[in-house]
């Protein structure tokens, strides 16, 4: 039986954080399926594409293979059923983090009750570390290359810098 599992998030832009995450979920699944969001309330600063773009790089760059990038919205518990995923992976920085995520996986077991919530705890070096620090560091003219990876500096770092 392959064991599928969905890495939700906005990856705007992706951060070592996220790759470390993602990298060790690998190792830990058969696939697993990289779910780049689509949230209405937001206006990223990378388009979907991008994202997805700057993923497949960067996971490229760190050598995981066991995964697929793709756009998603809608409700995560409804995708798993379709994709025959049966939980997802959530990186926890803190303990501000664990109580969101512990709400949202509370309500995607009750959506789905074959879908279950792997946390994994930030890499000691990334705690610190997220999307909207990158863009702030990074718009005020700051060093962003020990947050995003380095195949992916330039590109972010032009778009983010004012």
């Amino acid at each position: 039986m392959s064991r599928t599992v969905i890495c939700p998030g906005s990856f705007d832009p992706v951060t070592l954080g996220h790759v470390d995450i993602i990298k060790r979920a690998s190792k830990m699944f058969d696939k697993v399926i990289v779910a780049v969001l689509v949230n209405m309330d937001k206006t990223p600063s990378f388009t979907i594409d991008e994202r997805i773009s700057f993923l497949e790089e960067a996971l490229k760059e760190a050598k995981v293979s066991n995964i697929e990038i793709v756009g998603f919205d809608g409700l995560l518990a409804d995708y798993a059923k379709k994709r025959g995923a049966t939980a997802v992976v959530k990186g926890l920085r803190a303990v501000s983090d664990f109580e969101y995520e512990f709400q949202m996986a509370l309500t995607n077991r009750k959506l789905n009750p074959e879908f279950d919530t792997v946390f994994l705890t930030a890499d000691a070096q990334n705690m610190y570390l997220s999307s909207s620090i990158v863009r702030q560091v990074a718009s005020l003219g700051g060093d962003i290359s020990n947050f995003v990876p380095a195949c992916l500096y330039d590109k972010i770092y032009e778009r983010l810098k004012k």
